[in-house]
């Protein structure tokens, strides 16, 4: 394992307590990153913590990313517990259900936006003044590769992905003028408890568009978000990382 030296940082990553999330808090903690945990399901975060412990400074903190004001109170908890914010890894997300647009379910891609989309605005909005002031900063957003391509009978997770884009690259131009890095990383699937709100067509679906012929796991994407919350990802912003296993066409 590469090691990166996040000695002294103090990182939030949103969704820790399962999937990716948690692989990436693993990854910062063993690189010496202080690391706060915000997930919407209080009892599974705590719990996913606790062995964590012996590994480092960590925090289980409450937190809806959909709802602005959790958000703000999370970052004031987490500048409390552990110290300005210096590295912020973005991976609340929702998959919901397998549909065609025709039949989709209104309130289902309202709740997929509010927090794959929406939510990714708030988390990097609370964290910006804080950044700017202190000089630097890394952001990682997790995007996917349905968010390049789009996924049939997943609409709203594939737009929201696709925003996730298009904020990224917004957002780390807006800052550019700082050393303050904003990219996102594209994953295909990983086997996680998100598979859980999918049908076993769409899992299918996923697995035979990767030419790798296999699902990512889940500390491949720590691996690489590792290096781009780091101080060595110097100049590299606004960037869209793949993480496709060769399923991505641009």
């Amino acid at each position: 394992m590469n090691t990166y030296d996040l000695n002294g940082k103090t990182a939030v990553v949103t969704g820790g307590a399962q999937g990716i999330g948690l692989a990436v808090v693993h990854r910062l903690l063993a690189s010496g990153a202080s690391v706060a945990s915000w997930d919407r399901n209080g009892a599974r975060n705590r719990e996913a913590m606790v062995p964590l412990s012996a590994q480092g400074r960590v925090a289980a903190l409450d937190c809806d990313v959909a709802d602005w004001s959790s958000v703000s109170a999370a970052l004031t908890e987490t500048a409390s517990a552990l110290g300005e914010v210096d590295i912020v890894v973005n991976s609340a997300g929702l998959a919901g259900p397998n549909a065609t647009v025709e039949d989709y379910d209104n309130d289902a891609w309202n709740s997929i936006m509010a927090v794959n989309l929406t939510g990714t605005y708030h988390v990097n909005k609370s964290v910006i003044a804080g950044m700017k002031a202190r000089g630097y900063g890394r952001i990682v957003n997790i995007a996917s590769v349905a968010g390049k391509e789009g996924n049939p009978n997943a609409c709203a997770y594939s737009a929201s992905k696709a925003g996730v884009i298009g904020f990224t690259k917004s957002l780390g131009k807006e800052l550019a003028g700082y050393d303050i890095a904003v990219n996102c990383v594209t994953p295909a699937a990983a086997r996680t408890p998100i598979f859980d709100q999918m049908s076993q067509e769409h899992i299918d679906y996923m697995l035979s568009k990767i030419p790798r012929a296999r699902f990512l796991e889940v500390e491949e994407a720590a691996n690489m978000i590792a290096w781009l919350v780091s101080a060595e990802n110097s100049f590299t912003t606004a960037g869209v990382f793949d993480l496709s296993g060769g399923r991505a066409t641009y």
